[in-house]
């Protein structure tokens, strides 16, 4: 049976690594990092995940700035915002959190951001940075991925790699990180033909499809580590249920080791946000970086 990756306790570990590089900050430079999250409108899972996300700025000793605004907001509103964010010294992360309101233009929006604040690393400079091997901000989800492969398997360098899906927030941006570790890079998706065979190949497996369970065990190479990047909401027995894009019994049959879903990836998500916030500061005012907490 495959070991398991128990994302909580390594993204407690991260908050821990910020927490105290945070503490560092102020008290010998004077620097308390903050992190701006903007919500537009009442989306329920939204509202949860930034109350989240301000929650945990707070733990860690940084400034959390929220700024709810209408689901009516216009778009020369939000960008206004987003210009007084970009020039507040005060502010070091920026994060719009989406999805937002149909009608206003998300990719406009991002980009409005300062690539250096851009804390989600959605920016079209931060990806073609990270696209050309250079010094960027980077998406939190692969981040987190990314962490958890290089402390339960050391060096990655040499290994075989699949990610099935093609997302600019996910799939592209984890194989470029998977690429920038020396591994060999395959991207597929749902139409790759003998997608299982093309996943048998891989020594590092990660789903970020989108489709509930849709990896099986007979995706999975014996001793592979397996990391499950989706949350599916399932009816099972009439109750809704979490679920990966993993079939998680069948393939931890096989793995070596798995990531769970939920309690995988997804406490990873905001660890890897502070963190980028704490890099981001660190860059903004000419310091080193925090060691671990990058790519």
């Amino acid at each position: 049976m495959a070991t398991i990756i128990d994302g909580k306790a390594f993204a407690a570990r991260v908050r821990a690594q910020v927490a105290a590089h945070v503490a560092r900050l102020r008290e010998e430079r004077g620097i308390q990092p903050g992190l701006a999250v903007v919500l537009v409108g009442e989306d329920p899972a939204s509202e949860v995940y930034v109350r989240n996300k301000g929650k945990q700025t707070i733990e860690v000793g940084m400034a959390s700035f929220e700024h709810k605004l209408a689901a009516d907001t216009s778009e020369a509103d939000l960008l206004a915002l987003i210009r007084r964010l970009n020039a507040d010294p005060k502010v070091h992360g920026i994060l719009v959190q989406l999805p937002l309101p149909p009608h206003l233009n998300s990719e406009l929006v991002i980009n409005a951001i300062d690539p250096a604040k851009d804390a989600d690393g959605f920016h079209i400079s931060n990806v073609g940075l990270l696209g050309t091997g250079q010094k960027s901000m980077v998406p939190c989800t692969p981040l987190g991925c990314l962490m958890m492969l290089r402390d339960h398997l050391g060096s990655l360098s040499g290994m075989n790699a699949v990610v099935v899906g093609r997302s600019n927030i996910v799939g592209k941006p984890m194989a470029q990180l998977l690429l920038g570790d020396s591994c060999t890079v395959t991207i597929a998706h749902s139409r790759t033909r003998d997608l299982a065979a093309v996943c048998r190949a891989a020594d590092i497996l990660v789903a970020a499809v989108g489709r509930a369970e849709m990896i099986t065990g007979e995706f999975v190479k014996p001793g592979a580590t397996v990391i499950d990047v989706g949350i599916n909401r399932v009816e099972r027995d009439g109750k809704a249920k979490l679920v990966g894009d993993v079939h998680y019994e069948s393939a931890a049959a096989v793995a070596g080791a798995i990531t769970p879903v939920p309690g995988g990836v997804g406490p990873m998500t905001i660890a890897c946000l502070l963190a980028n916030t704490v890099t981001a500061c660190c860059r903004a005012n000419g310091l080193a970086e925090p060691e671990g907490l990058t790519a």
